[in-house]
């Protein structure tokens, strides 16, 4: 009777080291006292989908922002649409402040209280893999001179981005020159001084 006991709790013990997940896959944990001479890969869960974040209320195509980060933290910019992964389409345009086409995560953003109209301006082909970059072919290093060279690769905009802001521009511009002093407004950059008071502002 006592023999039967005690195979009994060996095999009750060797079952709860063994774990089940979703996949359908079992990890078995090594039992002794030593560690295996090998490793052994235990196998995950499934993997978390992650959703896109809530965009704020106050951000909405034609809302004009300013931008916190970046190279051209302190534009100004207008919001063109709401992309699938949470990001903003802006652009300047390029032609009036020197911002082109570009993705902007809306915590490095600012939204003001004007609109620009976006009549005509179709963007419904840029999305998120509009901005992947080309694989560039790393060249070998044989002598000795090309492996301490330190000259940065010049980065090339493709021909289909730059007809894409054109198309944007010829459109865009249009409807800012119908709404007054708005070209001026938005070459101007935002700066604070010493006695301006960020969080009592309205923007």
């Amino acid at each position: 009777m006592a023999r039967s006991q005690k195979v009994m709790k060996t095999r009750a013990a060797a079952k709860k080291f063994t774990f089940k997940f979703e996949t359908g896959k079992t990890a078995i944990i090594p039992k002794g006292k030593y560690y295996p001479s090998e490793d052994i890969v235990f196998t995950k869960g499934p993997v978390p989908v992650r959703n896109p974040p809530k965009i704020r209320a106050s951000i909405k195509p034609g809302c004009v922002l300013i931008m916190l980060a970046g190279r051209f933290r302190g534009k100004r910019v207008v919001c063109l649409k709401i992309l699938k992964s949470g990001l903003l389409l802006v652009t300047g345009p390029y032609s009036v402040n020197g911002v082109p086409l570009r993705r902007v995560n809306q915590r490095y953003a600012i939204a003001t209280s004007t609109f620009v109209p976006l009549d005509g301006i179709d963007v419904a082909t840029i999305e998120d893999d509009f901005f992947k970059r080309d694989k560039v072919k790393k060249t070998k290093k044989t002598t000795e001179e090309q492996f301490f060279t330190t000259e940065p690769q010049p980065t090339v905009t493709s021909p289909e981005r730059k007809a894409a802001q054109v198309k944007v521009d010829g459109q865009l511009v249009k409807n800012i020159a119908k709404v007054d002093m708005l070209e001026a407004y938005l070459k101007s950059k935002f700066s604070l001084s010493k006695a301006d008071r960020p969080h009592a502002m309205k923007f």
